[in-house]
């Protein structure tokens, strides 16, 4: 047997359950986002084996994509779990036979509470259709198992019609990109979104500075104390106190001590607004961390002063910082 071959008869029969998946969505798709999106509570889904396994998903993509819902086991619902349905729920059960007898027990006391049902099933006219309010046709042509038993093509037309459910209540909403992270504080995709450049910067004690007025010497001590491969030259003075006027890199430092002429000790005495960089870039404490990570990386730069709405100084930003976190 060629097991490739059989690989790719594998894809192709599911491949073609999703192309005529797509021949079922018609308007009582769109009724169902509808009702879902004027129901005050949850999506409540539940299934049987494999399509239970694909409720858990889908209530997972729900969950991750602004609608409220969680996931039943049908047998555990049938023996006291059915607590957790309340009134201003919506019911989604997801049985390709639509004969399960262990969702058909938890009609009653559905119907009792007055929550709309919707089926996802291969069989439009089985029980379970006929008793609920909304159908969504997952109909296949055939498995992909050999001997036409297990789950496959079926599975794949279930997990996608939960996806185009999701996606479709998702641009409804107008769930965005920071609602998204917002869901996901500790992915890579929410510490983009959400952190922000005051998340990272090295500020109070740790913020290396000297005021305008500050020599060459005085400018070196902070440097090599606080260790940040730069410090901040900030007015000291009238409007221009704590306004970032300046700064000075180990390597403007190093610049300096090479063409240096003279003794040490007037180097000292050097003033560092003769030898600082003016106008130097920074970035706002309020930036978000994944743009000035960006930033940094396109000019080559390795640290970066920030200011505040006001200009003035408020903390030094490593590229180490930003990708110690996780940004890239």
């Amino acid at each position: 047997m060629d097991l490739i071959e059989k690989a790719k008869e594998v894809i192709e029969i599911e491949r073609d359950a999703l192309e005529q998946l797509k021949g079922y969505l018609d308007d009582e798709f769109l009724k169902v986002v509808e009702e879902i999106l004027i129901t005050p509570g949850r999506v409540i889904i539940s299934g049987l084996g494999k399509s239970g396994i694909i409720g858990r998903k889908i209530a997972a993509t729900f969950l991750s994509t602004g609608t409220p819902a969680a996931y039943l086991h049908p047998t555990e619902g049938a023996h006291g779990d059915l607590g957790a349905v309340m009134k201003g729920d919506i019911v989604l059960f997801i049985s390709y036979s639509g004969e399960n007898h262990e969702l058909h027990d938890l009609l009653p006391t559905i119907h009792e509470l007055g929550n709309k049902i919707i089926v996802m099933t291969g069989r439009p006219d089985s029980t379970l259709a006929k008793k609920s309010d909304f159908v969504l046709v997952t109909t296949i042509e055939q498995e992909a198992d050999p001997n036409g038993l297990a789950p496959t093509a079926s599975c794949a037309s279930q997990m996608a019609l939960g996806d185009a459910l999701a996606i479709a209540l998702e641009l409804k909403r107008g769930f965005s990109r920071s609602d998204y992270a917002r869901l996901h504080p500790g992915g890579t995709l929410g510490r983009q979104l959400l952190l922000k450049v005051s998340d990272l910067m090295h500020s109070g004690d740790d913020l290396p500075n000297v005021g305008i007025d500050a020599t060459f010497k005085e400018a070196l001590f902070e440097l090599t104390n606080k260790r940040m491969g730069a410090v901040g030259i900030v007015g000291t003075q009238g409007d221009e106190s704590g306004k970032l006027l300046g700064i000075l890199t180990d390597g403007d430092l190093k610049r300096v001590l090479e063409n240096a002429e003279g003794s040490i000790s007037d180097l000292n005495a050097i003033p560092v607004i003769d030898i600082m960089i003016k106008t130097p870039r920074s970035a706002r404490h309020d930036s978000p961390a994944f743009d000035t990570l960006k930033y940094m990386e396109n000019l080559q730069i390795s640290q970066l002063p920030v200011v505040d709405g006001d200009h003035k100084l408020v903390g030094m930003l490593r590229l180490l910082d930003l990708i110690g976190a996780g940004l890239r």
